[in-house]
């Protein structure tokens, strides 16, 4: 039965408020706040999120429009352009990076057996960066290039569910290869990564915690071989090796034997070597797994096209990291809405639902009872395929 309550309302009950408090108080970030809370500053920032909002002025017009259903949509503080700009600028957004791993943990039980393409037992991550680029002169604390700003995310997707477990926003100079520094390996899991993460030193430390890593091999690599293995060429392998490497560094960096399987892919005809130090998974599962590390790419692309974290609400980098870490605490919130209310619409169409019945009182279910026939399909099928 509909009690008149909001969509935004329902969506807030997966919300978990209790574990938001204490991340509230371990930062301090309601101390001597009387009018406008954190809570008030999330609710904000997830209805600019959620309805695509251009300025803090439009999120200000828009929920003053709205005034006599956000009490009972949670709000109890005074939406204002400054309170909302004010919030962004002060309150640690650490408290928010805090919310998202809560929210992640919550996602990652809901997905832990979803397929993602690859005939694997174990945990599978894939790790990646993405430019955002910004105006030098807003943001000088980002320098990039001589005439350019820019941030970067780092991200550890899991590929059961396609969940960000990990996300580090640095200064776009910083290499990628440096955020394996900050990695808490998992014994037992795959770590899946591109070419731009060799480096040899870094991924010893993978073997050394008894984790797994598969990483795109580069040409000018010097090495030995010790032994060939039988493979089917007919899927696409082209040989399976134990190789010892033989460099001038990479001898001392990386003295255990590396398994180095070369596979052409029957679609594009080009060559690809993949790297690992695990020699008991087939061949062919190996290269089956790089090929899912695509997830984390389009992982990207969503998050670009369909949450504001390429235009900000503000120029410090607190209010920086606080808009990414909301934009992202929304992103899983959404996971867990379309798994535990058995939604069968991609994100896509979620979001796009979302964005119109906010504040219709309607019941949540109700409100996706007839897009699937009426939504039609995105332009692009690679750029939508999350949690189709």
């Amino acid at each position: 039965m509909n009690l008149g309550r909001t969509v935004f309302s329902q969506l807030m009950d997966r919300f978990p408020y209790a574990e938001f408090r204490q991340c509230v108080a371990g930062h301090r970030g309601d101390f001597k706040i009387q009018t406008f809370s954190c809570l008030d500053q999330f609710l904000c920032m997830a209805f600019a999120q959620l309805t695509y909002r251009e300025s803090l002025r439009d999120i200000e017009v828009c929920l003053r429009v709205l005034d006599s259903q956000m009490y009972h949509a949670g709000f109890r503080g005074k939406v204002s352009r400054n309170n909302l700009a004010h919030a962004n600028q002060q309150r640690d957004w650490r408290i928010y990076a805090d919310l998202a791993q809560v929210l992640i943990a919550q996602a990652r039980r809901l997905y832990a057996n979803d397929p993602f393409g690859a005939e694997l037992a174990q945990t599978a991550y894939a790790l990646d960066s993405t430019t955002i680029d910004l105006c030098l002169a807003l943001f000088p604390w980002a320098p990039f290039q001589q005439s350019k700003a820019a941030i970067k995310l780092h991200t550890l997707l899991a590929l059961h569910g396609n969940i960000p477990t990990f996300v580090e926003i640095s200064q776009g100079r910083i290499s990628d290869v440096s955020v394996l520094d900050q990695l808490a390996l998992e014994a037992g899991s795959f770590y899946v990564m591109d070419r731009g993460y060799v480096h040899f030193a870094r991924l010893y430390r993978f073997t050394l915690a008894a984790a797994f890593f598969v990483v795109r091999g580069r040409i000018n690599m010097q090495y030995r071989r010790r032994y060939s293995h039988a493979v089917d060429t007919s899927t696409g392998l082209r040989c399976d090796q134990t190789v010892i490497l033989t460099g001038k560094h990479s001898t001392h960096d990386y003295p255990a034997p590396l398994r180095r399987i070369r596979y052409v892919d029957p679609e594009q005809a080009h060559p690809l070597v993949f790297l690992t130090n695990n020699f008991t998974l087939p061949a062919f599962t190996v290269a089956q797994l790089y090929k899912s590390r695509w997830q984390v790419e389009l992982f990207f692309k969503w998050i670009k096209q369909h949450l504001r974290i390429k235009a900000f609400y503000g120029r410090s980098a607190n209010a920086v990291k606080t808009q990414i870490w909301i934009a992202l605490s929304v992103y899983v919130l959404l996971a867990i809405l379309k798994k535990q209310a058995g939604l069968p619409h991609s994100l896509y169409t979620i979001t796009q639902i979302l964005s119109l019945t906010l504040f219709e009182k309607t019941p949540l279910l109700q409100a996706f009872q007839h897009s699937c026939a009426t939504l039609p399909a995105p332009h692009s099928p690679n750029q939508f395929n999350l949690f189709d």
